[in-house]
């Protein structure tokens, strides 16, 4: 029997450079939910998204998906969660299309030509799918990364501060994409500065030492 995607965090403590950033920290997050992390700069919560991703190590507690520890199996986890992170991860030699198509294919989405031009469209990139990001502004670069997300399978986004050099139009066009996933029963947590407004079964966690 498959459980249901659920993220759960136990007791979890987390340090770096002999520094405590959180400690016994614990949350959950069902299908159709989103958790937005607030707290100030330098209290963890880029630290935290990264753990949930398996990208850095934790103290103590674990991370569970589908109420198991996500080191049981973590290929199939890696395959459920999709991380956009504050750095975006784009080649600047490369088109806004050859990022997405290569994009595409590490997360194992069969997309046709149409589908690259589409989710670009999406995010008011009409006619710049060719040019390379290097010549693309930085909120035109956020954009590229965020029609990812367009493509997307997985069930569980974390996105870490999207809505950086983001125009109120885009920030709308993010907000309604967000709002589509969450009512196809997937889930969200995310750290922004600016605030979000999202319908349904949400909160917000605020870190503090």
């Amino acid at each position: 029997m498959t459980l249901p995607n659920r993220l759960e965090i136990k007791n979890l403590s987390l340090s770096r450079g002999g520094r405590e950033l959180l400690r016994d920290l614990s949350f959950s997050l069902n299908p159709g939910e989103w958790l937005h992390l607030q707290g100030d700069n330098g209290i963890g919560k880029t630290s935290l998204l990264r753990v949930i991703c398996s990208l850095a190590p934790l103290d103590e507690g674990e991370v569970l998906w589908r109420g198991k520890n996500i080191h049981e199996d973590l290929p199939l986890y890696l395959k459920d969660i999709f991380f956009v992170g504050h750095k975006l991860a784009l080649k600047e030699e490369l088109t806004a299309f050859e990022n997405l198509a290569i994009e595409c294919a590490l997360m194992g989405v069969p997309a046709q030509d149409l589908d690259l031009k589409q989710a670009l469209a999406h995010f008011g990139l009409k006619g710049r799918e060719h040019v390379p990001l290097g010549i693309l502004s930085q909120g035109q670069k956020r954009r590229v990364a965020l029609a990812k997300l367009k493509l997307a399978r997985a069930p569980l986004w974390v996105l870490d501060e999207p809505l950086v050099a983001l125009d109120s139009h885009t920030v709308d066009l993010f907000t309604q994409l967000l709002e589509q996933h969450l009512n196809s029963a997937g889930l969200v947590i995310l750290t922004s500065h600016q605030p979000i407004q999202l319908s349904g079964l949400g909160r917000v966690l605020m870190l503090s030492k």
